[in-house]
């Protein structure tokens, strides 16, 4: 090696130490510098690899730029710490809340906000949201197509702000209002006399319940339910509770063929449906019964189920009536079809055997087939009748007779000692309890008895009277021959005189 080449080796290794010691940022153009330059008597890969780790431990070496930093991973990638409050939620004895917001799917979004700021929970008690909760509107809120009302709801409970039970409002009776993750308010009250904290309509019961470096949770006695989440559940639930809902008109059958004939125009509330209530009764015992549309249509404008459970009730409190409403309700499935009857539009009176009545079956009459249903279908009048109404008429026209669910029996009414007889002979009974229960679309009439039917008596032949066979008459001029013949002896041998 010439000493020209020392000197220039010499003064690049100078040059390169001295950038290394005296200006850190300019390290990015060392390792080309050194890739540029001839290396004599070194490999060429062992001088690149000496270069490379002085580089990292400069790098190492130099101090760290807050600016440069980079942003926690609760910020980036959603997640949280042990010591979140969402953990807490979850971990807490509020697992009734923690169980929906689960199904609701609302953990990420939840994620995100407690990496933004901190927030506020107002937690339900259990009891609230397993037996206090209205189970109609709970099922609304599990179905799948009412997400979003789930999702509105839970976030009613969530104010994006840090709110401890010392922040409440100090003055009595003054209110302040919060912006919550359902873009709803919630108001925060202080009452003077009590010295309770209310959130809406809500009592505060365990204040500052877990408290995080990123949220509170407060413990509240009742579930908070926005009034967008009301009206929605009011327009989804089942129109049978809802009056105000215009009915459909029930189509027309012919009576021939029991088919329908052509859509029958709209009926106005209340009318009475079109189709016979015996095309609606069920085909057989026990069985549902078949659709039939009435003035509410497929809305079901009446809610017969309700009235049916009301009147069963009424019966198992007026006393008297166990039995009858036993069969309804255990024996048979009529109360169902009665109810469903009713929810179509129709009307029905009931007349109830009383527990000394029924007690009077024997097990021969009870246990044919298909003989519960027909015993009741007997005492089952598909129209509105009271007391009052089949008094004035047997008074008037002496005896009626009223249709029953029992084809083609009907019952006979009259008047009898200021009262009413249902049934003829042996096998009759008197209105006994007049109108236990009477509400516009069931009446209940008490009766002492239980009727049947008379049975069918084929008419008995007569016999027809024997024919007397009589002998032709003669005429006059006959009978003188005769006797003028009869005289002499000759009579004998003409036939016509014997």
């Amino acid at each position: 090696m010439t000493n020209d080449q020392t000197k220039r080796k010499t003064q690049k290794h100078n040059h390169i130490n001295h950038i290394t010691h005296n200006n850190p940022e300019e390290e990015l153009s060392l390792l080309s510098l050194t890739m540029d330059f001839h290396v004599y008597g070194v490999s060429r890969l062992v001088f690149i690899s000496s270069i490379l780790v002085f580089f990292v431990g400069m790098c190492l070496a130099l101090p760290e730029n807050p600016n440069l930093r980079s942003s926690s991973p609760a910020n980036n990638s959603g997640q949280i710490n042990s010591n979140s409050v969402l953990v807490a939620l979850l971990d807490s004895h509020y697992t009734e809340l923690a169980e929906l917001v689960e199904k609701a799917l609302l953990l990420q979004t939840l994620e995100e906000t407690v990496g933004k700021h901190n927030i506020t929970i107002f937690a339900p008690r259990n009891e609230a949201l397993e037996r206090d909760l209205d189970p109609e509107f709970k099922r609304f809120l599990l179905e799948p197509g009412n997400l979003k009302s789930l999702q509105k709801l839970l976030m009613f409970h969530i104010i994006p702000t840090r709110i401890g039970s010392n922040q409440w409002p100090t003055h009595p009776e003054s209110t302040h209002h919060h912006r919550t993750l359902s873009h709803d308010h919630l108001f925060l009250t202080h009452h003077q006399k009590t010295g309770d904290k209310t959130v809406d309509r809500a009592k505060l019961i365990h204040p500052d319940f877990l408290t995080r470096p990123d949220g509170v949770i407060h413990g509240i006695e009742r579930l908070l339910i926005p009034q967008s989440v009301q009206d929605d559940f009011n327009k989804r639930r089942s129109l049978r509770s809802i009056s105000a809902v215009k009915p459909e008109g029930a189509p027309e059958v012919d009576p021939r063929t029991h088919r329908l004939k052509k859509p029958a125009p709209p009926a106005n509330p209340g009318s009475p449906p079109a189709l016979p209530i015996f095309d609606a009764l069920a085909p057989g015992p026990s069985l549902a019964p078949a659709p039939a549309p009435g003035p509410g249509g497929p809305h079901h404008h009446f809610n017969g189920e309700a009235q049916v459970k009301d009147f069963i009730h009424t019966l198992l409190h007026y006393g008297g009536y166990n039995e009858m409403a036993d069969i309804l309700v255990n024996l048979t499935s009529l109360a169902t079809e009665m109810g469903r009857l009713v929810s179509e539009g129709y009307v029905l009176t009931v007349l109830a055997p009383n527990d000394e009545a029924m007690a009077k079956l024997t097990t021969e009459q009870l246990s044919e087939p298909g003989a519960p249903e027909q015993i009741m279908y007997y005492h089952l009048v598909p129209e509105y009748q009271t007391e009052e109404s089949m008094y004035n008429a047997v008074r008037r026209f002496g005896k009626v007779r009223y249709d029953t669910l029992r084809l083609p029996h009907k019952v006979v009414a009259q008047e009898a000692d200021g009262s009413v007889k249902f049934g003829q002979g042996d096998g009759s009974a008197y209105l006994f309890d007049p109108d236990i229960y009477t509400d516009g679309r069931i009446s209940v009439q008490g009766i002492d008895g239980v009727l049947f039917p008379p049975e069918e008596v084929e008419p008995k032949k007569t016999a027809l009277p024997a024919k007397v066979v009589s002998k032709p008459r003669r005429g006059k001029l006959m009978e003188v021959a005769c006797r003028v013949l009869g005289a002499v002896g000759q009579d004998s041998r003409f036939t016509t005189c014997l």
